[in-house]
């Protein structure tokens, strides 16, 4: 993650030195790039350049509208003009289509841009390189990190998410506990700040918990370990959060600390405090602790053991942001159906709940089938299971004024399906439009797919 370096850093440059190897290096340098171009000149490998701005209304008609709030409109009619939508309804509403681009959707499925929570898209590229990832910093408490500076919008793994649906992702720090801010992020743009929809929407925590995991690579068993330095962790993080509510009381310090500004949203209530926790203790104790010192908005994350503790969450009015749900239990006694139940127990018990894959960067285009597993196993309507991955999750980020449903005055965020973008089956995005742009759906697995199905000749079997 980046943070710069501090202006007080000892930098010794040897002009000279440096004037008489760039000479030497400038051929080789020019040799070097002509090699590389000649190498990577074909340009159907790079990804599609960002959209173009809207330049004439849109209207799309005859398709299934799927508002995002629980409305389903059938053969209905959604028009944008300026990155704005500017009438959604049924095939009675008007619009002018002398002046109007009119795309037939009759027979698709029309719904609003999805929104991946807690993710490291744009952040990882590939995991295992270390030049790739920009998630995380060293040390243990950075609320001042921002992931938004380290938004990397030339991400190949972007696309393959808009082929799913997903518009909009949460870009989110990890490492620590206290890993930094996160920001809403538009899937598409030529850097983080055309990119960006909301900066700074809250700081993540990760909760010290009671136990830890170890694997144990002779028998491939997990076992649990008391955690020795717990304590010690939420002493430290008492005093911080002490400081920050202090230093929140002064309108204009004479001298900014960067860490307490940082804090300083999580009071006056313009900030989430996301907060990582699992087990149902973790999860009591940690929200117990942030309404202590004045956090205005906690949200647990990931709340594996949420069912157990379902009344507490309820009563604190405590939004839920599940993690992986495509997993197995946790507990040798839970039924094997519980992690793909438990988003529609919650839902059905009244706690808010959103859906996320974890912090699973290239997986996170799965997550509208994790909205549909939630559907099928437990027994919810695929229209609140939608929500879930929609309008939930805007309301969270404090973004529900502008993305989340299809409603007149909100922005042009949508996709326009096959079928049911739920099923894998069924979901083909056809069309997606960020802010009235019309986004292109190529990317690597596509151009993989051609180049394969073109040398087995598969398509002509």
């Amino acid at each position: 993650m980046r943070t710069g370096r501090p202006s007080n850093y000892p930098i010794k440059v040897k002009k000279l030195y440096f004037a008489q190897a760039s000479y030497f290096l400038q051929p080789i340098s020019y040799f070097l790039l002509l090699i590389s171009g000649l190498l990577f000149q074909p340009v159907s490998a790079q990804n599609p350049a960002p959209a173009k701005p809207q330049t004439k209304p849109i209207a799309l008609v005859g398709g299934t509208v799927h508002v995002g709030n629980g409305t389903v409109i059938d053969k209905g009619t959604v028009v944008f003009d300026k990155g704005i939508l500017t009438a959604v309804g049924d095939a009675s509403t008007t619009f002018d289509r002398n002046a109007t681009e009119v795309i037939d959707v009759t027979g698709k499925h029309l719904y609003p841009g999805l929104i991946a929570m807690g993710a490291t898209t744009g952040l990882v590229e590939i995991s295992s390189v270390r030049a790739t990832t920009d998630n995380q910093e060293i040390g243990a408490l950075n609320p001042n990190v921002r992931a938004l500076v380290a938004y990397n919008t030339d991400s190949e793994v972007i696309p393959t998410l808009r082929n799913n649906g997903l518009l909009l992702t949460q870009a989110t720090p990890q490492g620590g506990t206290i890993s930094g801010s996160s920001s809403v992020m538009e899937l598409d743009g030529w850097n983080w700040e055309d990119a960006v929809l909301k900066k700074d929407d809250g700081l993540w925590l990760t909760w010290p918990p009671f136990f830890t995991r170890e694997f144990n690579f002779e028998d491939f068993s997990v076992s649990l370990q008391r955690n020795s330095r717990r304590q010690e962790v939420i002493n430290n993080l008492a005093q911080l959060f002490s400081d920050a509510s202090a230093y929140s009381q002064i309108k204009n310090p004479s001298i900014t600390n960067l860490k307490l500004e940082a804090l300083r949203g999580l009071f006056s209530g313009n900030q989430n405090l996301y907060i990582r926790a699992d087990n149902s203790k973790d999860i009591i104790e940690a929200v117990k602790f942030a309404k202590s010192h004045g956090v205005q908005k906690p949200v647990i994350v990931g709340a594996e053991d949420a069912l157990r503790v379902v009344d507490f969450l309820k009563e604190n009015n405590i939004p839920v942001v599940l993690g992986e749900t495509h997993r197995l239990p946790n507990r040798q006694d839970e039924p094997v159906y519980q992690p793909y139940q438990l988003p529609s127990l919650l839902q059905k018990a009244g706690v808010t709940v959103a859906l996320s894959y974890g912090e699973a960067y290239w997986r996170t285009r799965n997550l509208p089938f994790v909205a549909g597993t939630a559907a099928g196993f437990g027994n919810l309507d695929r229209e609140e299971a939608l929500k879930m991955i929609t309008s939930t999750p805007a309301k969270i980020l404090g973004v529900d004024k502008q993305v989340g449903t299809l409603e007149k005055g909100k922005l042009a965020t949508l996709v326009v399906c096959k079928g049911d973008i739920l099923d894998m089956r069924s979901n083909g995005i056809e069309h997606a439009f960020i802010r009235g742009r019309k986004t292109d759906l190529d990317d690597r697995h596509k151009r993989q797919y051609k180049k394969y199905n073109d040398k087995y000749e598969i398509g002509n079997k």
